[in-house]
């Protein structure tokens, strides 16, 4: 994949995705008041985003998540440059995607100039950070077909990569997924379920509807009263396993 390359403070290159031509007539117009900004692109649904994203190769991408054709999501493994994306979309429950997916920002439609202000205050910043390509990183990451090796978490004003590995059972708390990594827990905006499916299998096993354990911090399986069963990690965490999962070790020999 080609990251966006850019010198520090010059003009970019932005493309509205979106399948609403009011809604891009709204953003082009509010744009307009960004003199940095220098050109303005638009595509109309899926298909036409990955072409002009790789043959206009824009700096900054306002990408609706529904769209005919192609979801952004897909939009995004489609695509070989890498450019900076803000998520604009109707539907908040697709905001829970948004950060693990390296986005600047996330804009839930209807939004305002005040709300796109914050938005490319973030995306100017990642323009011209010298460490812009973090979130390039976390967005190939995301995307990437094979097990997830680094999280990307917040930790106050920043964003922090965490190596998976180092990870000792992630537990999952309503819209939430905590990530438990040594004394300090990490907040994941996903679900065990999308997570799961990132996971190295051979690492990582879910053993409750809430939990999956990184089985090489597994210290031993025990028996916990009638029928049950628990996992007792190496710092003394004990988590419960589900039934289901604990037929399956007893077939194991465990």
């Amino acid at each position: 994949m080609t990251p966006s390359v850019r010198s520090l403070g010059a003009a970019v290159t932005v493309l509205i995705a979106d399948d609403e031509a009011i809604a891009r007539a709204a953003l082009r117009d509010m744009l307009g008041d960004y003199p940095w900004v220098a050109t303005i692109l638009e595509a109309s649904n899926g298909l036409a985003a990955v072409e002009s994203i790789d043959r206009d190769r824009p700096d900054l991408v306002f990408l609706d998540i529904q769209m005919p054709g192609l979801l952004g999501t897909e939009v995004l493994r489609r695509v070989e440059h890498r450019p900076f994306v803000v998520f604009t979309t109707a539907y908040g429950q697709h905001a829970v995607t948004a950060f693990e997916l390296g986005a600047v920002d996330y804009l839930l439609k209807p939004f305002g100039a005040a709300r796109l202000h914050g938005a490319m205050e973030r995306a100017r910043a990642s323009l011209d950070s010298t460490a812009a390509q973090s979130s390039l990183a976390r967005l190939d990451e995301a995307l990437s077909s094979g097990p997830m090796t680094r999280l990307y978490v917040r930790a106050g004003n920043a964003i922090i990569p965490v190596l998976v590995s180092d990870v000792s059972w992630f537990e999952a708390q309503g819209d939430f997924v905590v990530a438990h990594v040594g004394s300090t827990p990490r907040w994941l905006s996903l679900s065990l379920n999308t997570l799961e499916a990132r996971l190295d299998t051979a690492r990582f096993a879910r053993i409750h509807r809430t939990h999956i354990v990184n089985l090489d911090r597994v210290k031993a399986f025990r028996r916990h009263g009638k029928g049950r069963l628990v996992a007792e990690l190496t710092d003394g965490t004990q988590l419960a396993v589900s039934r289901k999962k604990a037929q399956e070790l007893r077939v194991l020999g465990v």
